[in-house]
């Protein structure tokens, strides 16, 4: 088999048994998650998990990195073209694209609500990690748009930043519930862009003519 096969085959497997960990440790927390049950819903055995990622506490630590990559690609994606947009369509990029990004990490969107509430290492760790060098990339995107009339003034960032956190994610955190009270999917393509829509009006005022 060429090397560059095999490289690949590894790769893939990895991306396997990460996809297969953010599931599981959002359905039974870290405590409740076994390795051997990742391994058989990655579908491999529990020595390539083993060798892929070591012990559970560095798998877990590789998959919710994993999805802030993710996270932290869109957001410089978004960044990188912020000399073609004016302010006010680059903070709805961004609004949108965070929806969006919450809908399909829901998995990772539970763990980080689990491990926020305790005060062990894990949330240590993704707080200085991950959440706040993310923080600090946008904060100065907050407080300018406040300057300047787009997002409401005289309210501390930190309360921006958590209260969009909760009004993104709760319709995906219940979404049984959403569908059981209302007939609706939150995560079909047509709910998901309207609750980007809603999120902008609450959030961003409206373009100046």
């Amino acid at each position: 088999m060429p090397r560059s096969t095999r490289a690949q085959n590894r790769k893939d497997t990895a991306e396997r048994i990460l996809s297969a960990a953010l599931k599981a440790f959002s359905e039974k927390g870290f405590e409740g998650a076994r390795s051997r049950d990742i391994a058989a819903r990655a579908k491999v055995t529990l020595g390539l998990v083993q060798y892929h990622f070591g012990t559970k506490d560095e798998l877990w630590k590789a998959a919710v990195a994993r999805a802030f990559d993710d996270m932290e690609e869109g957001l410089s994606s978004v960044l990188e073209n912020a000399d073609e947009m004016d302010e006010h369509e680059l903070l709805s990029t961004m609004i949108h694209n965070h929806v969006y990004f919450v809908a399909k990490h829901t998995e990772f969107i539970r763990i980080m609500h689990d491990e926020g509430k305790r005060r062990g290492p894990r949330m240590r760790w993704l707080t200085d990690n991950h959440v706040k060098p993310l923080f600090e990339k946008v904060l100065p995107l907050i407080e300018n748009a406040q300057k300047r009339g787009l997002l409401l003034s005289g309210v501390h960032p930190m309360h921006f930043v958590y209260s969009l956190i909760g009004a993104v994610g709760m319709i995906f955190q219940q979404a049984e519930e959403c569908k059981r009270l209302t007939g609706i999917d939150p995560n079909s393509p047509e709910a998901v862009a309207e609750h980007a829509r809603t999120i902008e009006s609450l959030f961003l005022k409206p373009k100046s003519a």
